[in-house]
């Protein structure tokens, strides 16, 4: 079983759009959706749920009304505006950080620290395979943490089910979930866009690979909307000994695909689907033979 995860540098590379275009093309794979903080990769799959958990990450403060003399420690001590008094503390769970002051405050210990449901994950069924996917609440934490209850539920799953592959649709950026959906993968697809910050993002990604010695290769997504940076790219890849997996020139239907909330290669012409089918074998390649260090079609 091998486990491949598609991340970039920055939002809008086309990250998702091509993360589902290959869960069509794969066979026997479990897809994950790791970007908890936006996911999206739902609206083109379209999963049918079939198991649904909560997800407790936070904690928020807890007021006890029968102990609280509204005293007001609790009050003066938080940083966050996230108290009033009315008969007995009251917590403004949006506002409330879970930082714990106000328990060590309160001279009865009126208030404790309790873990709450910040979100949701989901086992599924799609078309193509099964699916995890989750989100968490607005303003939530610990996306982190979610992403890393959604790949040992991935790899559960694919040993139940004989699973070939396990593909992860990552967040963007270098963050704590970027880092969550990174660690201990067999191979990390990086969607590059050739923007002066697609290229900065992406040199920032690709440090993030090689901290966890993870063999990476780039696919170029949009490769002829600025020809200078798209060779730079290429030559930063070249450089750096990082495999270069092709590039897919811009093409409107991938918005029509999701206009339609479909994988792109549902709706598109034999040249494009002819294309991604090739970066689709590329990238199985440059996974099953890992030391080479350059895997590039036409």
């Amino acid at each position: 079983m091998k486990e491949i995860v598609v991340l970039s540098g920055k939002g809008g590379t086309g990250k998702t759009s091509l993360t589902a275009a290959f869960a069509v093309m794969m066979r026997n794979a479990v897809t994950v959706d790791c970007d908890v903080d936006a996911s999206n990769l739902h609206l083109l799959l379209n999963p049918l749920v079939r198991q649904s958990y909560d997800f407790r990450g936070g904690a928020k403060a807890q007021v006890d009304a029968a102990i609280c003399n509204s005293c007001g420690a609790c009050m003066a001590a938080c940083r966050f505006g996230a108290i009033h008094l009315n008969g007995c503390a009251f917590i403004n769970p949006i506002r409330c950080e879970g930082c714990g002051v106000c328990a060590r405050q309160c001279p009865l210990n009126a208030i404790s620290l309790e873990r709450h449901v910040c979100g949701r994950w989901f086992i599924s069924s799609t078309r193509y395979g099964s699916m995890i996917h989750a989100f968490l609440e607005p303003g939530e934490e610990n996306s982190g943490k979610l992403v890393s209850v959604l790949r040992q539920s991935a790899r559960k799953l694919a040993r139940q089910q004989g699973a070939s592959w396990i593909l992860a649709d990552g967040p963007p950026g270098t963050g704590c979930p970027a880092i969550s959906s990174l660690t201990g993968a067999d191979y990390t697809v990086m969607i590059a866009e050739p923007s002066l910050s697609g290229f900065a993002d992406l040199q920032r990604a690709l440090k993030l690979a090689g901290h966890f010695g993870i063999p990476t290769g780039i696919v170029i997504n949009k490769a002829d909307i600025n020809a200078e940076i798209t060779a730079r790219i290429e030559a930063f890849a070249l450089e750096s000994g990082c495999a270069v997996l092709g590039r897919i020139d811009y093409d409107p239907v991938f918005v029509h695909s999701q206009l339609k909330a479909v994988p792109v290669v549902d709706v598109a012409g034999n040249e494009l689907r002819s294309r991604l089918e090739r970066l689709w074998r590329a990238i199985e390649d440059a996974v099953h033979e890992r030391s080479s260090p350059l895997a590039t079609i036409p």
